[in-house]
This record gives structure tokens, sequence and C-alpha cells, in this order.
């Protein structure tokens, strides 16, 4: 196959990276110039590497190319990849968002540097397997092994209460994919495979459905997360390392949502269906319960974490809308969010290499020292806002139109939201960047240096660009999710024409 080979080389191309740094001698600052460079181009290469995959990528066809397999561990097991419309995206999301963690930790990580890097470019093997895996047992080997990375990067180069953050994190999420892998043990008693493309066509049992579903909705939800096993997020990015946040919020919560794409709306159309009305509960109590937990924050960092998970919120409301523009639009949201929310944690790590403190009231009228930060902030505000013309818009509307034409209540209550973040939102802005600038440490504070705007600049551009032209990412997703659409509400149809004949 003309594609072989380049997702295998897009999972383990960091590796080679990590095996260069370790092979790196010394702790001297030349050696450790070394080891930054070599994470940035391992980094850089890899993305180069995911642009010429996407140019094999053809956006019209709804199944999944570039596939790979090889005989693993006998028994139905093997290391398969692939990408369709709906992971491709993810990818290129993964692979795009890693140098600019790199760059962001140049200065202000100072210490054990090597294992910094060598965390960050294991991690992105993880995640880029995630998006490509084709087996279950392979990809949750990928899913369950970023736990092992993001741990070590906030255990260890966190802030203060770094190991209760970093122990929660990581009891949160395994818990519930404990869950998960039971339920892969059944699908696999019932299948005689591990293969996902045959599992998307294999009819499980009504009554077994609803099990496997909830089993791998308890691992999905607490990785997005949803309410209420949101607890963990506030506390992992308050004491996550700049680079740590970004990475959070930009990718590993987006592997819940794919996870719900992937395998509970095909694979369990029945209990996706008959379980719709519980995850719209919970999607609009997300919305709307963490954006007023945001409205009372004072650590920059924790108001921009539960506005993740109300934006999560969108997501899952979008996907179990079951209908074009709800799954398109959840696709599209994470896409957008994994750019404006990483931006906006990119822009709290500015201030905070500046002044040390995340603390919304230690700030005030940086306009007048910082007009480009300003600028910048303003730009990711707008978009976490939903304001036309911003990626953010995009997502969020389509969800909404997705989530109307599924339940009107549902949309009503979720509309509130957008109200709701545009007050927390501009009070975080308002506060930070505009007021009067009476605090003598905020006096001598510099605007974004060279390397600051190389980092903000692309998002920016990206988050406006969307806005306006937002058919690159819909256009790729549009052929697989119409797939999708179609094959659930075929078993559903097929559902209720066997029930009609046995009564």
């Amino acid at each position: 196959m003309f594609g072989f080979g380049i997702l295998s080389g897009l999972v383990f191309l960091p590796l080679v990276g990590v095996a260069f740094i370790l092979a790196l001698r010394g702790q001297d600052e030349a050696t450790l110039g070394n080891v930054r460079w070599a994470a940035l181009f391992t980094t850089l290469i890899t993305f180069a590497l995911s642009l010429w995959a996407w140019s094999q990528f053809d956006t019209s066809n709804p199944g999944f190319q570039l596939v790979e397999q090889k005989s693993w561990m006998g028994s139905g097991l093997s290391y398969k990849l692939g990408v369709d419309g709906i992971s491709m995206p993810f990818v290129l999301l993964t692979t795009f968002q890693m140098p600019f963690c790199i760059a962001a930790s140049w200065d202000s990580i100072t210490h054990r540097v090597k294992e910094y890097m060598v965390c960050f470019l294991v991690l992105e093997t993880l995640m880029i397997g995630v998006f490509s895996a084709l087996d279950l047992v392979l990809f949750y080997v990928f899913f369950e092994g970023g736990l092992i990375p993001m741990f070590l990067i906030i255990g260890v180069w966190g802030g203060k209460r770094r190991i209760y953050a970093s122990f929660k994190f990581f009891l949160y999420t395994l818990i519930g994919s404990l869950l998960m892998l039971l339920a892969m043990m059944a699908m696999y008693g019932v299948a005689g495979t591990t293969d996902i493309v045959t599992l998307l066509k294999t009819d499980f049992p009504s009554s077994m459905q609803k099990w496997l579903w909830l089993a791998f909705f308890a691992s999905f939800a607490v990785k997005m997360p949803m309410w209420p096993v949101h607890t963990w997020l506030p506390d992992a990015h308050v004491e996550a390392p700049t680079a740590g946040s970004v990475i959070l919020a930009g990718i590993l919560l987006k592997m819940g949502g794919y996870g719900f794409i992937r395998f509970s709306l095909p694979m369990f159309p029945e209990a996706s269906q008959y379980f719709a009305p519980l995850v719209w509960t919970l999607s609009v109590i997300a919305i709307v319960y963490t954006s007023l937990v945001a409205l009372v924050q004072e650590d920059m960092k924790k108001l921009i974490a539960y506005s993740s998970v109300a934006h999560m919120g969108f997501v899952t409301m979008g996907l179990f809308s079951m209908n074009t523009q709800g799954v398109q639009g959840a696709v599209f949201q994470m896409v957008s969010h994994g750019f404006v929310s990483g931006a906006l944690f990119l822009c709290v790590g500015v201030v905070y290499d500046r002044l040390h403190t995340r603390d919304i009231a230690a700030y005030g009228g940086l306009v007048k020292t910082m007009p480009l930060y300003a600028v910048a902030f303003m730009i990711f505000t707008m978009a976490n806002v939903g304001l036309p013309g911003t990626s953010g818009f995009v997502g969020e509307f389509l969800t909404l139109l997705g989530a109307f034409g599924a339940n009107t209540w549902v949309a009503f209550f979720a509309t509130t939201g957008v109200i709701l973040s545009a007050a927390y939102a501009l009070y975080l802005y308002r506060r930070v960047i505009f007021g009067v600038l009476d605090k003598p440490a905020l006096a001598g504070m510099k605007d974004l240096t060279a390397r600051e705007i190389a980092l903000l600049a692309p998002l920016a551009l990206l988050t406006i660009w969307y806005g306006v032209q937002p058919g690159a990412i819909l256009n790729a997703c549009a052929a697989s999710v119409d797939l999708l659409i179609k094959n659930y509400d075929a078993a559903l149809k097929a559902t209720k024409l066997a029930a009609l004949v046995l009564n």
C-alpha cells in the first residue's frame, strides 16, 4: 500500500528523539541547550511527516486510510494503524501543538531538562497512537500509557501541590479505564477479535450494549472530563507547568470525545440513544454550573480550566444529538478548543514567568506596558467567548444547531452558557488588561519577546482563519461523519424492525 509506514513513522519518530536525548551526557548549559534543540527538531520533523500523511489523505473517502497491519500477540490481536476523517484532524492537532510546548518550556524549565523533554516526546508517541490505533488492545495501551508521562510532568515539574494533583489525575483516569478494559474483554468474547474495523460491523446484543456503553462512558467521561467527575482537572491545570496545561487542555481532553465518536456511538447505537438524555443533562449542567464556578475564581489557570469543562459540555451535547451538524460541530469544537485553550494557557504562562503569580488581583492595567500581549490575549478571549469571526463561534454554533434539532430544551439551556462564558472571560480580561496600573511590580513588565510572539502569532492567525474559513476542518471530517450518522440510523432502524417482527 502506498501509505504503508507513514503512521508508524509518526508514532515512533518521537522515540528516536528520546534515544538521541538519552545519549547526550552531561548537565552543563551547552548539553541542556542541545537537549532542547533535539526535542524541538524532533517535534518539528514529526509535524512535517504528519503534513505528508495529510497530503496522502483523501477527504472524500469515509473509510480508514494509510492502514498498516502486522501480527502482534496472536489470538486476533494485531498492531494495526489507520486514520479517517475524524481521527486525522486530531493527529495533525497533536503534532502541531508539540513544538509549541517545547518552545514554551525553553526558559521556564531549568531542572531535569533532559527528563522533561523525554516525557513530552514519549507523550507525543502515545497521543498519536491513540488517534491512529485500529485495534482495541493497542488503543488501550496508548490510551493508558499517556497517564505515565503526564503524571510525571505534573508531579515533578508542577507547583506546590503537584503531588496531590498528579495522584488525583492518575487515580481518576485509571479507575475509569479499568472498567473500559473489562468491556473490551467482553467484546472480544463476543466478536473473537479486537480489530476495531470488524467491531464496528458487529451487532452486539441490546442488553449487552448498555453495560458496554456504561463501561466506556466511565473512562471517556473522566478523560474529557464531564460533570461531576471533572474535579481533577482544575487541580491538574493549576499545578502543571505551562506546557503541561497546554497539552492537557489541547490534546488529552480530546481523547474522551474521540472515544465517544470511535466506540460509543458506532458500536453501541441503541445504548447511545437510550443514554442520550443522561448525556444531555450532564452536558447542560457542565455548561452552566462550571461557568458559574469560573466566575468566582481568583486564579487565572483555574478559571480557564473550568471554562474547558464548560466547552467540553458543548462537545458531548453535540455528539449525542447524533445529527450531522452536532457531530461535525463537536469535532470542530474540539480542534478549535485545542488552539484556543492552549493559547490561553500560554498567555497565562507569559505573565507568570514575569511576576510568578497567577492571582487575578495581582494584575491590572497591563495594556499600558504590554500592548502586544493585550491584543493576543483579546483574540483568544474572544474565541473562548465564541465571538463570530473566531473558530470558537463555529463549533458552538454547530453543536447548538445540532442540539436544537434533537431537543430544543437542551439547546435553550445550553445557550445560557454562551452568555456565562462572556461573563467570566471578559471579567478575566478586564481585571488583567484594563484598569489602573497602580502596582509597582507591573510597571516594569516587558511586552512579548520574539519567542513569545512566535508562539502566539500562529495560534492567533489560525483562530481567526478557521473562524472565517471553517471548511478546512469541516470538509476533512464530512465524509466520515456522514458515514457514522448513516450507520447509526441504519442500526436503529434494523433494531426497530427486528422488534416489530418479534412482536
